[in-house]
């Protein structure tokens, strides 16, 4: 028989990567060939950082990656890059969780943002020193801002459908024993 905690935890990990591959799916769906449309939001990224400071000991680091890295196949973005600044964002809020579990969501969406700016600044910035081309500073923008903005909503969505929830004090404690 599985634990509780294991269980949980498994459950947790396995939903994560479903969504996470839904989300990769129905990027790729043809929905409106030929029509221009502005950059939307990434929610993989908007789910990653709700689940990290919800429940860490779900989403491990060597998910994350696996997750990151096949979107950055899928989307033909430069291999490794993106997944590199996610798994360093991912590692620094998880390291600040436990400090800002008590705090508010208003006070978490724009650390959340800053972030993110600096994951694109970063991102950007090697792009220009290894000469690689890079979107254009208007999308990459554009992007950025809805990503900010559907990050409330992504949060309310996990937390409505998935169950996501804060963890404990207590489950924090029986996660860290282990």
């Amino acid at each position: 028989m599985i634990e509780p905690q294991t269980r949980t935890r498994l459950i947790g990990q396995s939903l994560f990567v479903g969504v996470g591959l839904a989300i990769m799916f129905l990027r790729i769906l043809p929905l409106s060939p030929g029509a221009i449309r502005l950059p939307g939001p990434d929610l993989m990224l908007c789910l990653t950082f709700a689940w990290v400071l919800r429940r860490p000991d779900q989403v491990p680091a060597l998910l994350i990656a696996a997750l990151f890295l096949i979107e950055d196949l899928l989307f033909l973005r430069p291999i490794g890059l993106h997944t590199f600044f996610v798994l360093i964002a991912t590692e620094a809020l998880r390291v600040r969780e436990p400090r800002w579990r008590d705090q508010a969501f208003v006070f978490e969406w724009p650390r959340v943002g800053i972030l993110m700016l600096l994951m694109i600044i970063g991102e950007r910035l090697i792009m220009a020193l290894l000469l690689i081309p890079m979107p254009a500073l208007g999308l990459a923008s554009l992007q950025f801002l809805a990503t900010i903005a559907a990050y409330p909503v992504v949060v309310l969505a996990a937390h409505w459908l998935l169950g996501l929830r804060r963890i404990s004090p207590a489950e924090a404690e029986m996660t860290r024993t282990r």
